[in-house]
């Protein structure tokens, strides 16, 4: 169960790999949808079918070497989950290389944008999301799917820009005029354009933590997610973002969540497996192995 079927140990090995992509299954508040318990190992499952030759780039990343870490389950209660999400990141960061999560629920995400942001300096966050996540609390814990986006810009403080957004709360709409960092780029202001793509990137800091939440893009894409929203990115307009960033910054670590494994749809998952390994292929262009076609 590697990801991206690469059999050979020169690319996938732990020793030899620049990328670590990191399955975390656990959905311990999810609200509504269930199934992202499941997700990750779907989308490594999936990713087995891709061709590991990225047409964009022309490149073919995966011979940087991509090492798929063992499973990481679910704690007893949501303070345990994101103490032991911490612990690893800060042990895995200390390899000197670069952390692909795979959730999971998008609570997961924040441990690990803790630990990144005390590694790098001046970071900021890009999310891709439906939901602004600026929850203090929900059903009683901070450590909800709803709240992620709390902890990073109200307890961290770091600086964030938020793609896609198209649910909030009145509590949460209220927070934003409380000087919190973050920039919103509401998806009725931007789907089916790309003008805002620039200034999107340009508010952000040198180094960037990637956060894609998979209910960001149109659910006509991938209806299996938690809590699905009518209207959201298209796969084009996503893949230009995710490009532009790469290009104009230095993305030092990201995560994809909220894809929700269900019997008898394998296309969502193969998509979430295609968005990671595009995603990586713009990372690493100018690092990756080359084929020139004429």
């Amino acid at each position: 169960m590697n990801f991206g079927g690469i059999e050979e140990e020169e690319f996938s090995s732990f020793d030899s790999s620049r990328i670590l992509v990191w399955p975390v299954s656990y959905e311990g508040t999810v609200s509504f949808g269930t199934g992202t318990g499941d997700g990750a190992m779907a989308i490594v499952d999936a990713s087995r079918n891709m061709e590991l030759y990225e047409e964009e780039t022309g490149s073919e990343v995966y011979k940087l070497g991509i090492h798929t870490l063992e499973e990481f389950g679910s704690r007893d209660t949501p303070e345990a989950m994101m103490e032991s999400l911490y612990d690893r990141t800060k042990e895995l960061l200390d390899s000197e290389k670069f952390i692909c999560m795979l959730g999971g629920e998008h609570s997961v995400s924040a441990p690990v944008i803790k630990a990144h942001a005390e590694k790098f300096h001046n970071m900021s966050v890009l999310q891709i999301d439906a939901h602004a996540d600026l929850r203090d609390t929900y059903d009683g814990t901070p450590h909800s799917h709803a709240s992620i986006m709390a902890r990073v810009v109200k307890d961290l403080r770091i600086p964030s820009v938020q793609v896609g957004i198209r649910s909030i709360s009145a509590d949460e709409a209220r927070s934003l005029n409380s000087g919190l960092p973050t920039k919103i780029f509401w998806a009725k202001d931007i789907v089916g354009k790309t003008d805002w793509i620039d200034p999107a990137v340009d508010a952000l800091t040198e180094n960037v933590y990637l956060t894609i939440d998979i209910d960001g893009l149109d659910p006509s894409l991938v209806p299996t997610t938690g809590t699905p929203e009518p209207g959201g990115l298209g796969w084009y307009e996503t893949l230009a973002l995710i490009r532009t960033l790469a290009k104009k910054r230095r993305v030092i670590g990201m995560d994809l969540v909220e894809f929700s494994k269900a019997d008898n749809s394998d296309a969502p998952a193969f998509l979430c497996s295609k968005l990671v390994y595009k995603s990586l292929s713009y990372v690493f262009s100018d690092e990756s192995p080359k084929i020139t076609v004429s």
